[in-house]
């Protein structure tokens, strides 16, 4: 956090409670360079934390009241006596909080109360994870102020994505959370959940001429809960007819010659789901290699293929159960194709539906894409983002 904003958050701070804040926190939002829908699976993938993220000016309290003002929500006050789960909460800013502190309470942090004040500039429903922003935030202030800093970045993750599968009701990864508690570029495998392993990858994207956007179909997607879920279930249902939990434990040579007997069992789409992990898995490893060698060209290749395969076999562009009318992300992707003219990449980002899309674009092409997209989608729909490194 610069100086600047520092001094505008202690000024916030003290109008909000009337006294100085004690400490400051920062958690960035998040992009998926490679592995779409690989982490519920126990797979791989490629993040990176971004130059967007959620701060917060943090102070103690003398009672075991947890007391946030975070702009775009109504202020919340709670107790730490009153972290169980509640259902009406669901799909909640609260039931982030709660489930986060609850989590750290679970394992035996001895906590008190304090006061925040949050401030976010990850845009939510934009797919860059603001809600695991969230979460990681308030684990690094758990962590710091009454753990003694003794959570690791994982166990922090895993203690996000608890609060999200089991009180906001979300059922994903830990992709997310741990890119933003990493920060840097990161290969990451989700071989075993409990113990993932992770490795920093260089990311030289602007020494070989290309920048990063993020491009705001406008389609939010925070009723899509359902949908996302669908596409865990039906590739787990998948798993289960192998007697596996998660398609990261099924040979795909037996995937492969079940094919016939599968479709019956579960029905095409999940088939084809699993045929999108099972290539997206290979292509991670092709995409992290590509990195370690500073092959750009050869990344951005792979990156474009990832963004077929998301939209041809996962099938988490067009949103299910809506008027066909409205198509915000596939016309997204559709205006990158042209607008790029054949250069660079483009993919869904995230979880699908409706959200973002992700696009590589030569930088000397940059400004007059961004005013392709944004003469389209509308001004600050296209948002060129920075790496954290």
């Amino acid at each position: 956090m610069n100086v600047k904003k520092k001094d505008s958050f202690v000024e916030i701070y003290r109008q909000t409670f009337r006294e100085a804040p004690s400490s400051f926190f920062s958690a960035p939002g998040r992009t998926e360079l490679a592995g779409n829908h690989t982490d519920h699976q126990h797979g791989c993938g490629i993040t990176a934390g971004i130059s967007l993220s959620v701060d917060a000016a943090v102070g103690p309290r003398k009672d075991d009241t947890v007391s946030i003002v975070s702009e775009g929500y109504p202020p919340l006050t709670l107790s730490l006596s009153e972290t169980a789960l509640r259902a009406e909460e669901r799909e909640t800013f609260p039931a982030l909080v709660r489930g986060v502190l609850a989590y750290f309470l679970k394992k035996g942090v001895s906590l008190s109360g304090f006061n925040a004040y949050i401030s976010s500039d990850v845009p939510p429903g934009s797919g860059l994870s603001s809600s695991a922003a969230i979460e990681v935030l308030l684990g690094k202030i758990i962590n710091t102020l009454f753990a003694r800093s003794s959570f690791s970045p994982v166990e922090i993750a895993k203690g996000g994505k608890w609060a999200e599968n089991e009180y906001f009701g979300k059922p994903s990864g830990l992709q997310d959370q741990l890119a933003i508690a990493l920060q840097t570029p990161s290969y990451l495998d989700f071989e075993d959940e409990e113990n993932p392993r992770f490795e920093t990858v260089p990311f030289p994207l602007a020494e070989h001429g290309f920048s990063l956007c993020i491009i705001n179909s406008g389609a939010d997607h925070a009723d899509l809960s359902d949908a996302y879920g669908e596409i865990t279930g039906e590739m787990k249902r998948v798993a289960a007819f192998f007697s596996e939990t998660v398609l990261r434990f099924v040979p795909e040579e037996k995937f492969l010659s079940s094919l016939p007997l599968l479709r019956n069992e579960v029905g095409d789409r999940a088939v084809l789901r699993a045929l999108h992990f099972f290539e997206e898995q290979k292509r991670v490893q092709k995409q992290k290699q590509a990195l370690l060698q500073g092959d750009i060209p050869a990344f951005l290749r792979l990156a474009k293929e990832s963004g077929h395969s998301s939209y041809m076999y996962l099938q988490n562009v067009l949103p299910p159960d809506q008027n066909p009318a409205h198509q915000a992300l596939a016309l997204t992707l559709a205006l990158c194709d042209r607008f790029l003219e054949g250069k660079g990449a483009f993919r869904v980002h995230g979880g699908g539906f409706a959200g973002t899309a992700q696009a590589f674009v030569p930088t000397d092409s940059l400004p007059l894409f961004i005013e392709r997209m944004d003469g389209v989608l509308g001004k600050g729909s296209c948002l060129p983002l920075s790496i954290e490194t």
